[in-house]
C-alpha cells in the first residue's frame, strides 16, 4: 500500500487516531462534572441522600474517564514537536500561548480541586466541596474552549500575518475569538452536555429495564430527560449557526459537506443532497438524490440564495478536499443523530406528561428504556463524524489558506512514524478494553445505597435521616 511510504499520510492517520480515541474521553469527563454540579445542588437543597448517593455513584465514572482523558491526551502534544514541527516553528509563537493557557489556567484548576471533589466529603464542609465540584467543571469546560481556540484558530486564522513563514501576531484579541471560535465553543459544549445527558440516561434505563434499583435511577433518568429538553434542540439551533459560519468563512469544505461540483449563482435555488456517489476524478456525482431548493433554505432560509454558492470545481484539484464521500457522509450521521436524539427526548416528555414514567409503571414501557440504552453511545459518535467533517473538511490546509499539511511535516522516515502509529494504536486498545473493563465493572457492581452521608451536623438531624429513599422525586404534573 503507498501510504505506508507516505511520512504526511501516516501523520495525518497518526494524529487522526489519538485525536479521536483522545475525544471519547473529555467528553463524558466535561459533561458528567456539570451533571455531578446537578446532583450535588439536588442533594443539598432536598437533604435527599439519594441525591448525595448519585453524586457519589456517577463520579466513579468520572474518575475512569479524567485518568483516561489525561493518559491519551499527553501523545497529542509530543506529536506537535516529533510530527509537526515545521507546523509548530510557524505557528507556535501564538498556538503555544493558548495551549499553555489550556494547561495553567484551565487544567490546573481542575486539577486542583479534583481531590477535595474526590475525597473531600468528610473533611470540608457541603458548600465547600460544591464549590470545589463547580471548579472542576468550571476548569474542564474552560480547557475546551482553549483547545477549540486554537483548532478554530486553524479553521478561520485570524488577529496577524504570516512573515516568513512565521505567523506574527498583530491582536491576540483578534486571533482567540476569530470568526469559527464561539460559535464552534457553543456547539462543542451543547454536543459534550448532550452525550453525557444521553449515557446518563440510558445507563439508568438499563437498571431501570433489569429492575435493578427503579427508584434511584427513575430520579437520573428523569433529570437526564428534563435536562436534554434544553440541551438538544439548542444543539439543533447552534449547529445551524455553524454551517452558516461554515458558509461564509471556508467555502471548500461547505461545498465538499455538500458535495456540490458546480457554483449556484446568486438568485437560483440551490439543492440539497441527501445521498450521492461522489466522482473526484472526474468533478462531478455519479448520481444524486436531492431535495430541489433544500440548501438554499437551509444556508439562507430563503428559496433562493442571495449569495453564491460555489462549487469544488471553481478551485484546483491540488486546492480541495478530495475525501468527499467520507465528508458528505460524516456530516449527514452527526446531524442525524441530533435530530433522532432531539425526537427521543421528545417522546419520553410525551410519556413523562403522561404518566408513564412513575416509579410504579416506568418498566411498563420497555421499548422506551431500550431506545434510550442504545441512544447511549450515539453522541459520540455524532462528535466524532462532527471532527472528521471539521478536520478533513479543511485539507488540504492544516491553517486554512495559509499553511498546506504537505508542508509542515516533520522530515522524518515514514518507517518511523509507521513504527509509532503502531505502538499508539496497540496501547490505546489496550486502554479502550481496560476501560470497557472497569466501566462495566462499576455498572455492574451499582450504586452503595447504604453508604452513609458525610458527618456533617446538618445533615444529621431527624429530618435527614426519616427522609425515605424516593423522596422528593422529580415530578412533572401537567
Amino acid at each position: 500500500m503507498s501510504f505506508l511510504s507516505d511520512t504526511v499520510m501516516l501523520s495525518r492517520i497518526q494524529f487522526a487516531v489519538t485525536s479521536i480515541f483522545h475525544m471519547f474521553w473529555p467528553i463524558l469527563t466535561i459533561g458528567m462534572s456539570w451533571y455531578l454540579v446537578v446532583m450535588e445542588i439536588l442533594w443539598l437543597k432536598t437533604k435527599n441522600p439519594d441525591y448525595y448517593r448519585h453524586a457519589r455513584f456517577w463520579s466513579k465514572i468520572y474518575i475512569l474517564n479524567f485518568g483516561l482523558g489525561v493518559a491519551s491526551g499527553v501523545a497529542i502534544e509530543f506529536e506537535f514537536g516529533a510530527n509537526w514541527a515545521p507546523f509548530s516553528l510557524a505557528v507556535g509563537d501564538f498556538l503555544g500561548s493558548i495551549l499553555g493557557f489550556e494547561g495553567t489556567m484551565a487544567f490546573m484548576l481542575e486539577a486542583a480541586f479534583l481531590g477535595i471533589m474526590i475525597h473531600g466529603w468528610n473533611r470540608v464542609p457541603p458548600l465547600m466541596h460544591l464549590l470545589a465540584t463547580m471548579f472542576v467543571a468550571i476548569g474542564a469546560t474552560l480547557s475546551s474552549f482553549w483547545i477549540i481556540v486554537a483548532n478554530s484558530w486553524m479553521q478561520t486564522p485570524a488577529g496577524g500575518e504570516m512573515v516568513n513563514g512565521k505567523f506574527l501576531v498583530r491582536s491576540y484579541l483578534e486571533a482567540i475569538f476569530n470568526p469559527a471560535a464561539l460559535n464552534s465553543w457553543f456547539h462543542m459544549v451543547l454536543a459534550i452536555l448532550e452525550t453525557a445527558l444521553f449515557v446518563i440516561g440510558g445507563i439508568s434505563a438499563w437498571y431501570i429495564l433489569n429492575k435493578r434499583h427503579q427508584a434511584f435511577f427513575s430520579k437520573s433518568f428523569k433529570t437526564a430527560i428534563a435536562l436534554a429538553i434544553l440541551i438538544t434542540p439548542l444543539q439543533i439551533l447552534v449547529g445551524h449557526f455553524s454551517g452558516e459560519q461554515v458558509y461564509h468563512n471556508q467555502p471548500t469544505k461547505l461545498a465538499a459537506i455538500e458535495a456540490l461540483w458546480e457554483t449556484v449563482p446568486a438568485g437560483e435555488s440551490a439543492p440539497w443532497n441527501i445521498l450521492v456517489a461522489p466522482n473526484v476524478k472526474e468533478g462531478k456525482n455519479n448520481w444524486t438524490l436531492s431535495v430541489p431548493g433544500g440548501l438554499s433554505r437551509v444556508l439562507e432560509m430563503k428559496p433562493k440564495l442571495s449569495e453564491p454558492v460555489l462549487g469544488l470545481n471553481e478551485w484546483r484539484p491540488q486546492d480541495r478536499p478530495h475525501a468527499v464521500s467520507l465528508i458528505f457522509y460524516t456530516f449527514r450521521i452527526m446531524a442525524g443523530i441530533g435530530f433522532l436524539l432531539v425526537g427521543l427526548m421528545g417522546v419520553s416528555v410525551i410519556q413523562w406528561l403522561r404518566g408513564k414514567l412513575s416509579v410504579e409503571n416506568i418498566t411498563e414501557q420497555p421499548w422506551l428504556l431500550r431506545a434510550w440504552i442504545l441512544a447511549a453511545p450515539l453522541g459520540y459518535l455524532a462528535v466524532e463524524c462532527g471532527w472528521m467533517v471539521r478536520e478533513v473538511g479543511r485539507q488540504p490546509w492544516i491553517v486554512y489558506g495559509q499553511i498546506r499539511t504537505a508542508d509542515a511535516v516533520s522530515n522524518v522516515p515514514a518507517s518511523n512514524v509507521l513504527v509509532s502509529l503502531i505502538a499508539y494504536t496497540s496501547i490505546y486498545l489496550l486502554l479502550f478494553a481496560s476501560a470497557l473493563y472497569f466501566g462495566s465493572r462499576i455498572v455492574r457492581q451499582g450504586p452503595n445505597l447504604e453508604l452513609p452521608l458525610p458527618n456533617h451536623a446538618f445533615l444529621q438531624d431527624s429530618k435527614t435521616e426519616n427522609i425515605t429513599a424516593t423522596q422528593p422525586e422529580i415530578s412533572w404534573k401537567p
